[in-house]
């Protein structure tokens, strides 16, 4: 079988940042890499879980709403996924990601979609304190990130 594309990525050279994964007609994959691959330090369940709750109830309801994709994690937990219509800018993609930040570290009360089993199916795992903390590290590494940073390094 042919290799994906994000196989092919030299995570051995791999930091934390905000990178294009893809591009895939009018839909840009974004690589939201907030701990170094294969450093030993992995997000963990709840936190992670925590964090995409938050991350994808912001975003679904920022601005740009209808031209959100998905927001996720990746299965090595090193990181999320977040797909856009290319009708947002790299630029504001960027910025959209620092106030996701933001919001999540600061995030007071209940935890969206996570009050009760018919809200999520696994509605008793979250961090929220976890969560806070990822997103308050990964803040400050996109802090002042750049649209020519988006490129994976080589």
């Amino acid at each position: 079988m042919k290799k994906i594309t994000s196989f092919c990525i030299d995570h051995d050279i791999l930091g934390k940042g905000m990178y294009i994964s893809r591009i895939d007609g009018d839909i840009i994959t974004y690589d939201l890499r907030m701990v170094v691959p294969n450093g030993g330090v992995y997000l963990e369940n709840a936190g992670l879980h925590t964090f995409e709750h938050l991350f994808a109830t912001y975003v679904r309801n920022s601005k740009y709403s209808e031209d959100i994709i998905y927001a996720g994690p990746m299965g090595c937990r090193t990181g999320f996924y977040f797909l856009t219509r290319d009708s947002i800018s790299k630029q504001e993609a960027i910025a959209l990601v620092q106030d996701t930040m933001k919001f999540i570290a600061e995030f007071e009360g209940d935890i969206p979609g996570a009050q009760e089993s018919k809200e999520c199916g696994n509605y008793l795992d979250h961090n929220l304190a976890q969560a806070k903390a990822y997103a308050t590290d990964y803040k400050e590494v996109i802090q002042e990130w750049s649209v020519e940073q988006l490129r994976y390094p080589e």
